[in-house]
């Protein structure tokens, strides 16, 4: 476990003293260096927004760069720094390295759908490389928001509804950008966000306010963050919207009673993207100058800004009293320590030619196309009509305009990445089936669609556009025609990459696109049919549930993610994934999460509502595989333990098929009584296993009392009840196989 704490070293404290106010100051803002071209006059930012950057660097007013991926302009810039600087001081430079820099790697929720630590910590070891070698030292990630409302499109960034999950995979994230030290050789900093509870957001609505209990902020949203910080991260970034009537980056009690007190961090703390400007914007401080007193004395270190910060007023602020000079060395010694320690004081350019090679490493590929295998869930496969058997296919069709969409196969948060190597659903398959013996051939089925409201990403043209041309009836024809004269079909439908992430709310779940009209005409060919899903969240798939053998979610799986689908459809990758979230029927049940409580009359818990079932679609931690296993003799090492024991337990886990495979063993607890009524189950424990055709493996859990801990409200503490626990374990939270101990007092 390393610390996310730059040491202080004589030299910084050295260099700290020698500063004046106006040097300090400017080593607390961040700027954004948009290259975006001249004549886009939609943009919505100022006229030469690259001008101001420079001016700053050249004044020794800017601590930290973002959006600057080549390297040739960050030596650039970074030469402007030093010779600004009157102590040769570099910047800092950021990026939002979310799934991959070059090498697209799938989403953040699809690599928690691996629930694999090791496979999420190589993929951002890879995207660190990558970062390091253009000139990037930071990366805004990984994102670790607890997410149980799905019309919420940032949940793609992060790794479900399950504090016990979520925590693993913020682990794994933050090991993978940092390796083993701030300042480790080819790593960055990992600045988990967004602090705190903005998965919460009311509706669902991105930006939105969030009302949080006190135990389900202790207990759910924070845990995430709670093992980042264990794991080093040496950065955490505020939310932009109002918790319980404070905005986050102006809560002195988030930023510096919960976060450094509660949670021990000692790192840095950023804004997120005009964040501290818009304390103004929210009503709560006066105007700019007093939204940059009321963020650097909530505890924010260092603003991120497009245009004017407001800590550009902070000399105004010093002079009158309003903040004090220790509160801003406090700020400027942490960022003086990073770049101390990841060497910039001493060397703060780039080797350009290296950083080519890097860049074009076909390991990461690799890389990125076993990810994409991992984090697949085959959500449905009846009569195993998969994996398909390349010898008994004489021709297959490819159905849907997302499977030869090089741009959605990638998906969300990406800005660096090259579309020539990326390969689609189709581009695998036809690689895959290169064969004369086998045709593949195509139908769009839909004219291309698009979101109603224009995205934010338009700017660097990465919204997706809508066909308004095309004739939509003979699309549909030609793609019936396709699939009834196939022996199968594989039908791609989803969401375009724009219509999730942030800014990319939805108040609904359904297929856009009259994809579902598609989907439902080649089912009704009677062509043995596949459905694979480009999505970040869950879509209303009620009708394929019933009506459609296989369904396969690969969600935007990046630059090989056609050649791992195409593994995966013929056998030669094997499903292994599950959901880090429960799949809702509709939108009309949202929130919708495993983790409730028992509340009143239990027995009607699936009749909630007298018009649909009050049950998910698919519960959370589902996912089939080729295999099939079993779950049997459950044991616990003692009946009874003290409040300061553990207990461990243990399973027999068989392959009863003829197909080697890989399952995730999941174990949930339940406290059946205490200082607080707890959820029906939590998860408190998983292991991803390999198991033989055939084989039986014991599998054994600890449950410590870090697993049995939770805060009360009753208390307004944390507790270890002397009670009952009940233990689940199977394939999914609905497992059926129990066991139980006895904490006494």
């Amino acid at each position: 476990m390393s610390s996310g704490k730059a040491e202080v070293s004589p030299r910084v404290e050295k260099l700290l003293a020698s500063m004046t106010p106006a040097e300090k100051i400017g080593q607390l803002i961040q700027y954004f260096y948009f290259q975006l071209p001249e004549s886009d006059v939609d943009s919505g930012l100022p006229e030469r927004q690259t001008d101001l950057v420079e001016q700053a660097l050249a004044a020794g007013r800017a601590g930290s760069l973002l959006f600057v991926t080549d390297p040739a302009t960050s030596n650039r810039l970074q030469r402007q720094a030093v010779a600004g600087s009157a102590h040769g001081i570099p910047v800092l430079f950021g990026f939002d390295v979310i799934h991959g820099l070059r090498t697209i790697f799938p989403v953040p929720i699809a690599l928690a759908a691996s629930w694999n630590p090791e496979l999420i910590e190589q993929a951002q070891t890879v995207a660190a490389r990558e970062a390091r070698a253009v000139g990037i030292h930071w990366a805004f990630a990984p994102m670790v928001d607890i997410a149980r409302d799905p019309r919420w499109g940032r949940m793609i960034e992060g790794a479900g509804e399950d504090p016990f999950l979520a925590a693993a995979v913020a682990a794994a994230q933050v090991r993978g950008f940092q390796g083993s030290h701030l300042g480790a050789d080819e790593h960055i900093i990992a600045g988990p966000k967004h602090f705190a509870g903005y998965g919460a957001a009311v509706g669902g609505r991105d930006y939105d306010e969030v009302d949080l209990s006190d135990q389900e902020l202790w207990n759910t949203y924070l845990p995430p963050f709670q093992a980042a910080i264990d794991a080093g991260a040496g950065n955490i970034m505020s939310a932009y919207m109002d918790l319980n009537g404070v905005p986050a980056t102006g809560n002195r009690w988030l930023l510096h009673d919960v976060l450094r007190e509660g949670l021990g961090f000692e790192g840095f703390v950023v804004s997120d993207a005009n964040s501290a400007r818009d304390l103004e914007t929210h009503h709560f401080a006066a105007d700019l100058p007093d939204a940059g007193v009321r963020a650097l004395n909530a505890g924010l270190d260092l603003e991120m800004t497009i245009v004017e910060p407001a800590y550009g007023h902070l000399d105004e602020a010093l002079a009158d009293g309003r903040v004090d000079l220790e509160r801003i060395d406090a700020s400027v010694r942490r960022l003086l320590a990073v770049k101390e320690a990841l060497g910039l004081l001493d060397n703060p350019f780039v080797d350009e030619d290296a950083a080519r090679v890097t860049l074009a490493d076909p390991a990461h590929r690799d890389a990125a196309r076993e990810a994409a295998e991992g984090s697949a869930v085959l959500l449905r496969n009846e009569g195993d009509l998969l994996p398909l058997a390349a010898t008994s296919v004489q021709k297959l069709a490819v159905i849907g305009p997302l499977a030869d969409s090089k741009r959605d196969t990638l998906g969300p948060w990406i800005f660096d990445y090259d579309l020539e190597e990326t390969v689609t659903v189709l581009d695998g398959i036809r690689s895959h089936l290169e064969q004369p013996t086998v045709e593949v051939t195509y139908a769009a089925g839909v004219p291309a669609f698009a979101r109603k409201y224009p995205s934010m990403f338009d700017m660097w043209g990465d919204g997706s556009r809508a066909d308004e041309n095309a004739d939509a009836e003979a699309e549909l024809a030609n793609a019936v025609r396709t699939a009834t004269e196939a022996d199968v079909a594989v039908v791609v439908i989803g969401e375009r990459q724009d219509m999730i992430g942030e800014h990319a709310s939805r108040a609904s779940l359904d297929l856009p696109g009259n994809q579902l009209a598609l989907l439902q005409a080649v089912v009704a060919t009677g062509t043995p049919t596949v459905v694979v899903l480009l999505s970040g969240r869950p879509l209303d798939l009620r009708w394929a549930q019933e009506n459609v053998p296989a369904i396969l979610q690969v969600w935007y799986p990046g630059t090989r993610g056609g050649e791992a689908v195409a593994n995966l459809l013929f056998g030669q990758a094997v499903p292994g994934g599950k959901l880090p979230f429960s799949w809702p029927r509709t939108a009309g049940q949202i929130p919708m999460h495993y983790a409730h409580t028992r509340s009143h009359s239990p027995e009607n818990q699936g009749r909630r509502y007298w018009d649909e079932e009050s049950t998910p679609l698919y519960p959370f931690g589902h996912g089939l595989s080729y295999a099939t296993f079993e779950y049997a003799n459950p044991s616990v090492s003692a009946a009874s333990v003290g409040r300061d024991e553990s207990v461990t337990v243990g399973v027999d886990v068989t392959n009863t098929s003829g197909q080697d495979g890989v399952e995730v063993a999941q174990l949930y607890l339940h406290q059946r009584y205490g200082s607080s009524s707890r959820p029906v189950r939590l998860l408190k424990g998983f292991q991803r296993v390999p198991v033989a055709a055939g084989q039986t493996i014991r599998v054994e859990f600890t449950i410590s009392p870090a697993e049995r801990r939770y805060w009360s409200s009753a208390t307004r503490d944390w507790v270890l009840d002397a009670t009952v626990f009940d233990v689940w374990v199977g394939t999914n939270s609905e497992a059926e196989l129990h066991t139980e101990f006895t904490v006494q007092r």
